[in-house]
Protein backbone atom coordinates (compact mmCIF):
# COMPACT_ATOMS: atom_id res chain seq x y z
CA UNK A 1 0.00 0.00 0.00
CA UNK A 2 1.32 3.39 -0.95
CA UNK A 3 2.09 5.76 1.94
CA UNK A 4 1.28 9.42 1.76
CA UNK A 5 4.07 11.62 3.03
CA UNK A 6 3.06 14.93 4.50
CA UNK A 7 5.78 17.58 4.65
CA UNK A 8 6.83 18.50 8.20
CA UNK A 9 6.02 22.16 7.57
CA UNK A 10 2.39 21.26 6.94
CA UNK A 11 2.27 19.25 10.17
CA UNK A 12 3.71 22.17 12.14
CA UNK A 13 1.24 24.55 10.49
CA UNK A 14 -1.66 22.25 11.31
CA UNK A 15 -0.64 21.90 14.95
CA UNK A 16 -0.17 25.66 15.23
CA UNK A 17 -3.61 26.39 13.78
CA UNK A 18 -5.21 23.76 16.01
CA UNK A 19 -3.50 25.16 19.12
CA UNK A 20 -4.55 28.68 18.20
CA UNK A 21 -8.14 27.55 17.73
CA UNK A 22 -8.19 25.81 21.13
CA UNK A 23 -6.75 28.89 22.83
CA UNK A 24 -9.35 31.07 21.09
CA UNK A 25 -12.19 28.82 22.25
CA UNK A 26 -10.82 28.69 25.79
CA UNK A 27 -10.53 32.48 25.94
CA UNK A 28 -14.01 32.88 24.54
CA UNK A 29 -15.44 30.41 27.02
CA UNK A 30 -13.59 32.08 29.88
CA UNK A 31 -15.34 35.35 29.09
CA UNK A 32 -18.61 33.74 30.10
CA UNK A 33 -17.18 32.61 33.42
CA UNK A 34 -17.42 34.84 36.52
CA UNK A 35 -14.56 37.29 36.69
CA UNK A 36 -13.79 36.49 40.32
CA UNK A 37 -13.44 32.80 41.01
CA UNK A 38 -14.80 31.38 44.24
CA UNK A 39 -12.46 31.64 47.17
CA UNK A 40 -11.30 28.43 48.84
CA UNK A 41 -13.77 27.12 51.42
CA UNK A 42 -11.28 27.59 54.26
CA UNK A 43 -9.97 30.91 55.56
CA UNK A 44 -6.23 30.99 56.24
CA UNK A 45 -4.80 33.39 58.81
CA UNK A 46 -1.09 33.95 59.48
CA UNK A 47 -0.24 35.66 62.76
CA UNK A 48 3.07 37.26 61.83
CA UNK A 49 5.23 38.41 64.72
CA UNK A 50 8.57 37.98 66.52
CA UNK A 51 9.65 36.21 69.70
CA UNK A 52 8.33 37.56 73.03
CA UNK A 53 5.83 39.94 71.44
CA UNK A 54 2.66 38.44 72.90
CA UNK A 55 2.11 36.23 69.88
CA UNK A 56 1.43 33.09 71.96
CA UNK A 57 -1.36 35.01 73.69
CA UNK A 58 -2.83 36.14 70.37
CA UNK A 59 -2.48 32.60 69.05
CA UNK A 60 -4.61 31.35 71.95
CA UNK A 61 -7.29 33.91 71.16
CA UNK A 62 -7.70 32.08 67.87
CA UNK A 63 -6.87 28.56 69.04
CA UNK A 64 -9.73 28.46 71.56
CA UNK A 65 -12.30 29.41 68.92
CA UNK A 66 -14.41 26.35 67.97
CA UNK A 67 -14.09 27.12 64.24
CA UNK A 68 -10.29 27.35 64.20
CA UNK A 69 -7.58 24.77 63.56
CA UNK A 70 -4.46 26.35 65.05
CA UNK A 71 -0.77 25.49 65.03
CA UNK A 72 1.92 27.40 66.90
CA UNK A 73 5.16 27.90 64.99
CA UNK A 74 5.26 24.73 62.88
CA UNK A 75 8.37 26.16 61.15
CA UNK A 76 10.24 25.45 64.37
CA UNK A 77 10.83 22.01 62.84
CA UNK A 78 12.54 23.60 59.82
CA UNK A 79 14.88 25.68 61.96
CA UNK A 80 15.75 22.81 64.31
CA UNK A 81 16.58 20.51 61.41
CA UNK A 82 18.48 23.08 59.32
CA UNK A 83 19.93 25.24 62.10
CA UNK A 84 23.27 25.81 60.34
CA UNK A 85 21.55 28.00 57.75
CA UNK A 86 20.50 31.63 58.00
CA UNK A 87 16.93 32.87 58.41
CA UNK A 88 17.04 34.28 54.88
CA UNK A 89 18.12 30.95 53.39
CA UNK A 90 15.37 29.13 55.30
CA UNK A 91 12.60 31.52 54.23
CA UNK A 92 11.49 29.37 51.28
CA UNK A 93 11.46 26.13 53.28
CA UNK A 94 9.44 27.84 56.00
CA UNK A 95 7.03 29.27 53.43
CA UNK A 96 6.54 25.89 51.77
CA UNK A 97 5.81 24.23 55.11
CA UNK A 98 3.32 26.95 56.06
CA UNK A 99 1.55 26.59 52.71
CA UNK A 100 1.22 22.84 53.15
CA UNK A 101 -0.17 23.25 56.66
CA UNK A 102 -2.71 25.79 55.43
CA UNK A 103 -3.83 23.18 52.87
CA UNK A 104 -3.96 20.50 55.60
CA UNK A 105 -1.21 18.51 53.89
CA UNK A 106 0.86 17.32 56.82
CA UNK A 107 3.12 15.08 54.73
CA UNK A 108 5.43 18.11 54.64
CA UNK A 109 6.61 17.10 58.14
CA UNK A 110 8.07 13.86 56.73
CA UNK A 111 11.23 15.79 55.88
CA UNK A 112 11.66 16.93 59.49
CA UNK A 113 10.19 13.99 61.43
CA UNK A 114 10.86 10.84 59.36
CA UNK A 115 10.02 8.41 62.19
CA UNK A 116 6.59 7.06 63.11
CA UNK A 117 4.97 9.93 64.97
CA UNK A 118 2.33 10.81 67.54
CA UNK A 119 0.65 14.15 68.17
CA UNK A 120 3.23 14.83 70.85
CA UNK A 121 6.05 14.99 68.26
CA UNK A 122 4.64 18.25 66.86
CA UNK A 123 6.11 21.42 68.37
CA UNK A 124 3.81 22.95 71.02
CA UNK A 125 0.96 20.70 69.87
CA UNK A 126 -0.85 20.87 73.22
CA UNK A 127 -1.57 24.61 72.95
CA UNK A 128 -3.84 23.83 69.99
CA UNK A 129 -7.42 23.23 71.13
CA UNK A 130 -8.08 21.56 67.76
CA UNK A 131 -5.51 18.85 68.59
CA UNK A 132 -7.04 18.38 72.06
CA UNK A 133 -10.61 17.84 70.86
CA UNK A 134 -12.47 15.62 68.40
CA UNK A 135 -11.58 14.30 65.89
CA UNK A 136 -7.91 14.60 66.97
CA UNK A 137 -8.55 13.56 70.58
CA UNK A 138 -11.74 12.24 72.16
CA UNK A 139 -11.18 13.79 75.60
CA UNK A 140 -12.61 17.26 74.85
CA UNK A 141 -15.38 18.87 72.81
CA UNK A 142 -14.75 21.62 70.26
CA UNK A 143 -16.57 24.15 72.39
CA UNK A 144 -14.39 23.43 75.44
CA UNK A 145 -11.66 25.82 76.57
CA UNK A 146 -8.71 23.47 76.83
CA UNK A 147 -5.55 23.73 78.92
CA UNK A 148 -2.08 22.71 77.79
CA UNK A 149 -1.42 20.48 80.81
CA UNK A 150 -4.70 18.59 80.55
CA UNK A 151 -4.20 18.09 76.84
CA UNK A 152 -0.67 16.75 77.29
CA UNK A 153 -1.93 14.25 79.85
CA UNK A 154 -4.83 12.92 77.79
CA UNK A 155 -4.04 13.37 74.09
CA UNK A 156 -0.31 12.93 73.46
CA UNK A 157 -0.41 9.31 72.27
CA UNK A 158 -2.88 9.82 69.45
CA UNK A 159 -1.32 9.18 66.00
CA UNK A 160 0.12 12.04 63.98
CA UNK A 161 -2.38 11.31 61.18
CA UNK A 162 -5.02 12.94 63.41
CA UNK A 163 -3.43 16.34 62.68
CA UNK A 164 -4.40 16.22 59.01
CA UNK A 165 -7.75 14.58 59.74
CA UNK A 166 -8.68 17.34 62.19
CA UNK A 167 -7.41 20.18 60.01
CA UNK A 168 -9.78 19.25 57.17
CA UNK A 169 -12.85 19.62 59.40
CA UNK A 170 -12.38 23.32 60.25
CA UNK A 171 -13.47 26.47 58.43
CA UNK A 172 -10.37 28.41 59.54
CA UNK A 173 -6.71 27.40 59.64
CA UNK A 174 -4.57 29.76 61.74
CA UNK A 175 -0.79 29.62 62.07
CA UNK A 176 1.37 31.72 64.35
CA UNK A 177 4.92 32.26 63.05
CA UNK A 178 7.95 34.26 64.21
CA UNK A 179 10.30 33.11 61.45
CA UNK A 180 9.42 35.48 58.59
CA UNK A 181 11.45 38.68 58.30
CA UNK A 182 10.21 39.94 54.93
CA UNK A 183 6.61 40.34 53.78
CA UNK A 184 7.58 39.86 50.13
CA UNK A 185 8.55 36.27 50.90
CA UNK A 186 4.81 35.69 51.44
CA UNK A 187 3.72 37.08 48.08
CA UNK A 188 3.50 33.60 46.47
CA UNK A 189 1.07 32.59 49.22
CA UNK A 190 -0.97 35.78 48.90
CA UNK A 191 -1.35 35.20 45.15
CA UNK A 192 -1.95 31.45 45.42
CA UNK A 193 -5.55 30.75 44.26
CA UNK A 194 -5.76 27.71 46.53
CA UNK A 195 -5.33 29.94 49.61
CA UNK A 196 -7.54 32.60 51.15
CA UNK A 197 -4.76 34.16 53.19
CA UNK A 198 -5.02 37.04 55.64
CA UNK A 199 -2.10 38.40 57.67
CA UNK A 200 -2.28 39.77 61.21
CA UNK A 201 0.97 41.57 61.97
CA UNK A 202 1.49 41.72 65.73
CA UNK A 203 4.02 44.21 67.09
CA UNK A 204 5.15 45.23 70.56
CA UNK A 205 7.29 47.99 72.05
CA UNK A 206 10.89 46.78 71.46
CA UNK A 207 11.84 47.79 74.99
CA UNK A 208 9.16 45.45 76.38
CA UNK A 209 10.32 42.73 73.99
CA UNK A 210 13.87 42.96 75.34
CA UNK A 211 12.64 42.71 78.91
CA UNK A 212 10.71 39.55 77.99
CA UNK A 213 13.62 38.10 76.02
CA UNK A 214 15.85 38.42 79.08
CA UNK A 215 13.60 35.87 80.78
CA UNK A 216 14.29 33.36 77.98
CA UNK A 217 17.97 33.87 77.09
CA UNK A 218 18.96 30.22 76.78
CA UNK A 219 15.77 29.21 74.98
CA UNK A 220 16.38 31.84 72.29
CA UNK A 221 20.13 31.28 71.79
CA UNK A 222 19.85 28.89 68.83
CA UNK A 223 17.28 31.07 67.06
CA UNK A 224 19.55 34.07 67.61
CA UNK A 225 22.34 32.23 65.80
CA UNK A 226 20.10 31.56 62.81
CA UNK A 227 19.00 35.21 62.68
CA UNK A 228 22.64 36.36 62.79
CA UNK A 229 23.92 33.63 60.39
CA UNK A 230 26.47 32.07 62.75
CA UNK A 231 26.51 28.62 61.07
CA UNK A 232 24.85 26.88 63.98
CA UNK A 233 26.58 28.65 66.87
CA UNK A 234 24.25 29.71 69.67
CA UNK A 235 24.30 33.40 70.53
CA UNK A 236 23.17 35.55 73.45
CA UNK A 237 21.91 38.88 72.17
CA UNK A 238 23.87 41.05 74.62
CA UNK A 239 24.56 43.70 71.98
CA UNK A 240 20.98 43.68 70.65
CA UNK A 241 22.00 42.63 67.13
CA UNK A 242 19.01 40.28 66.95
CA UNK A 243 16.72 43.04 68.20
CA UNK A 244 18.06 45.26 65.45
CA UNK A 245 17.06 42.65 62.86
CA UNK A 246 13.67 42.16 64.47
CA UNK A 247 13.02 45.91 64.43
CA UNK A 248 14.22 46.12 60.84
CA UNK A 249 11.83 43.33 59.84
CA UNK A 250 8.83 45.04 61.46
CA UNK A 251 9.67 48.21 59.57
CA UNK A 252 9.98 46.28 56.30
CA UNK A 253 6.72 44.39 56.80
CA UNK A 254 4.73 47.47 57.82
CA UNK A 255 6.15 49.66 55.06
CA UNK A 256 5.56 47.04 52.38
CA UNK A 257 1.96 46.57 53.49
CA UNK A 258 1.06 50.25 53.85
CA UNK A 259 3.18 52.31 51.45
CA UNK A 260 2.03 51.55 47.90
CA UNK A 261 1.15 47.92 48.59
CA UNK A 262 0.31 45.55 45.72
CA UNK A 263 -3.39 45.14 44.92
CA UNK A 264 -3.50 41.59 46.23
CA UNK A 265 -2.77 42.87 49.76
CA UNK A 266 -5.97 44.92 49.85
CA UNK A 267 -8.03 43.99 52.93
CA UNK A 268 -5.61 41.17 53.76
CA UNK A 269 -3.23 42.89 56.19
CA UNK A 270 -3.96 44.07 59.72
CA UNK A 271 -1.41 45.49 62.15
CA UNK A 272 -2.12 45.03 65.87
CA UNK A 273 -0.09 46.47 68.76
CA UNK A 274 0.14 44.28 71.85
CA UNK A 275 -0.30 47.31 74.10
CA UNK A 276 -3.63 48.23 72.45
CA UNK A 277 -4.75 44.62 72.79
CA UNK A 278 -4.17 44.39 76.54
CA UNK A 279 -5.71 47.80 77.21
CA UNK A 280 -8.94 47.09 75.38
CA UNK A 281 -9.01 43.33 74.74
CA UNK A 282 -12.58 42.86 73.54
CA UNK A 283 -12.43 45.76 71.09
CA UNK A 284 -9.12 44.68 69.56
CA UNK A 285 -10.08 41.01 69.49
CA UNK A 286 -13.41 41.86 67.86
CA UNK A 287 -11.47 43.73 65.18
CA UNK A 288 -9.18 40.74 64.59
CA UNK A 289 -12.11 38.33 64.48
CA UNK A 290 -14.01 40.52 62.03
CA UNK A 291 -10.90 40.67 59.84
CA UNK A 292 -10.69 36.86 59.96
CA UNK A 293 -14.44 36.31 59.41
CA UNK A 294 -15.01 34.92 62.91
CA UNK A 295 -17.55 35.73 65.63
CA UNK A 296 -16.86 36.24 69.33
CA UNK A 297 -18.82 33.77 71.48
CA UNK A 298 -20.01 34.46 75.07
CA UNK A 299 -17.74 31.69 76.41
CA UNK A 300 -14.71 33.25 74.68
CA UNK A 301 -15.60 36.70 76.04
CA UNK A 302 -15.59 35.34 79.58
CA UNK A 303 -12.33 33.44 79.07
CA UNK A 304 -10.60 36.48 77.54
CA UNK A 305 -11.60 38.64 80.50
CA UNK A 306 -10.26 36.10 82.98
CA UNK A 307 -6.85 35.67 81.34
CA UNK A 308 -6.29 39.41 81.01
CA UNK A 309 -7.34 40.32 84.55
CA UNK A 310 -5.27 38.00 86.71
CA UNK A 311 -3.30 39.06 89.77
CA UNK A 312 0.30 38.30 88.79
CA UNK A 313 2.69 40.29 86.59
CA UNK A 314 4.01 37.17 84.84
CA UNK A 315 6.87 35.12 86.24
CA UNK A 316 10.02 33.83 84.58
CA UNK A 317 8.78 30.22 84.70
CA UNK A 318 5.68 31.34 82.79
CA UNK A 319 7.66 32.86 79.94
CA UNK A 320 6.23 30.43 77.37
CA UNK A 321 2.83 29.81 78.99
CA UNK A 322 -0.52 31.51 78.71
CA UNK A 323 -1.66 32.12 82.29
CA UNK A 324 -4.05 34.55 83.95
CA UNK A 325 -2.14 37.83 84.44
CA UNK A 326 -2.62 41.54 84.80
CA UNK A 327 -1.93 42.12 81.12
CA UNK A 328 -1.58 45.90 81.31
CA UNK A 329 1.04 45.61 84.07
CA UNK A 330 2.89 42.99 82.02
CA UNK A 331 3.04 45.34 79.04
CA UNK A 332 4.61 48.13 81.14
CA UNK A 333 6.91 46.01 83.35
CA UNK A 334 10.02 46.96 81.36
CA UNK A 335 9.83 50.52 82.73
CA UNK A 336 10.63 49.31 86.25
CA UNK A 337 12.87 46.35 85.42
CA UNK A 338 15.35 47.52 82.77
CA UNK A 339 18.11 50.01 83.50
CA UNK A 340 18.03 53.32 81.67
CA UNK A 341 21.40 52.44 80.08
CA UNK A 342 19.79 49.41 78.45
CA UNK A 343 16.81 51.47 77.36
CA UNK A 344 19.11 53.99 75.66
CA UNK A 345 20.87 51.22 73.73
CA UNK A 346 17.59 49.61 72.63
CA UNK A 347 16.28 52.99 71.53
CA UNK A 348 19.42 53.51 69.46
CA UNK A 349 19.13 50.25 67.52
CA UNK A 350 15.32 50.37 67.20
CA UNK A 351 14.61 54.08 67.01
CA UNK A 352 13.02 53.92 63.57
CA UNK A 353 10.71 51.06 64.51
CA UNK A 354 9.75 52.67 67.83
CA UNK A 355 8.75 55.86 66.02
CA UNK A 356 6.98 54.10 63.19
CA UNK A 357 4.95 51.77 65.41
CA UNK A 358 3.76 54.65 67.56
CA UNK A 359 5.75 54.48 70.78
CA UNK A 360 7.26 57.41 72.66
CA UNK A 361 11.03 57.54 73.29
CA UNK A 362 12.20 58.41 76.81
CA UNK A 363 15.03 60.88 77.39
CA UNK A 364 15.70 60.19 81.05
CA UNK A 365 15.28 57.61 83.78
CA UNK A 366 12.69 59.90 85.33
CA UNK A 367 10.53 59.67 82.22
CA UNK A 368 11.06 55.92 82.08
CA UNK A 369 9.86 55.37 85.67
CA UNK A 370 6.95 57.84 85.49
CA UNK A 371 4.05 55.49 84.73
CA UNK A 372 1.64 58.41 84.47
CA UNK A 373 3.47 59.29 81.22
CA UNK A 374 1.81 57.25 78.46
CA UNK A 375 4.43 56.01 76.01
CA UNK A 376 1.89 54.35 73.70
CA UNK A 377 0.76 56.98 71.24
CA UNK A 378 -2.63 56.95 69.50
CA UNK A 379 -2.51 54.75 66.44
CA UNK A 380 -1.94 56.63 63.23
CA UNK A 381 -0.73 56.10 59.68
CA UNK A 382 2.96 56.71 60.26
CA UNK A 383 5.11 57.95 57.43
CA UNK A 384 8.52 56.39 57.52
CA UNK A 385 11.56 56.17 55.29
CA UNK A 386 14.70 54.11 55.54
CA UNK A 387 16.75 57.31 55.69
CA UNK A 388 15.50 57.83 59.26
CA UNK A 389 16.50 54.30 60.28
CA UNK A 390 20.20 54.57 61.02
CA UNK A 391 21.00 52.63 64.21
CA UNK A 392 24.31 53.29 65.87
CA UNK A 393 26.61 50.33 66.27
Amino acid sequence: MARIRIPSTIVILFVTVQTGFLLFMYARYSNFMPQSEEKPSQVHVLILSSWRSGSSFVGQLFSQHPSVFYLMEPAWHVWVTMYQNSAKVLHMAVRDLVRSVFLCDMSVFDAYMPWKRNLSDLFQWAVSRALCSAPACDSFQRTDITSEMACKTLCGRYPFSKVEEACKTYSHVVIKEVRFFDLKVLYPLLTDPSLNLKIIHLVRDPRAVVKSREQSVKALARDNGIVLSTNGTKVEDSKYKVMQEICRSHVQIYETATLKPPNFLKDRYLMIRFEDLVRDPLSEISEMYKFADLSLTPMLKSWIYNITHGQGPGKKKEAFRITSRDAVSVSQAWRNVLSFQKIKKIQEVCKGAINMLGYQLVDSEKEQRDLSLDLVLPRRQNQFSWSSFNPKH
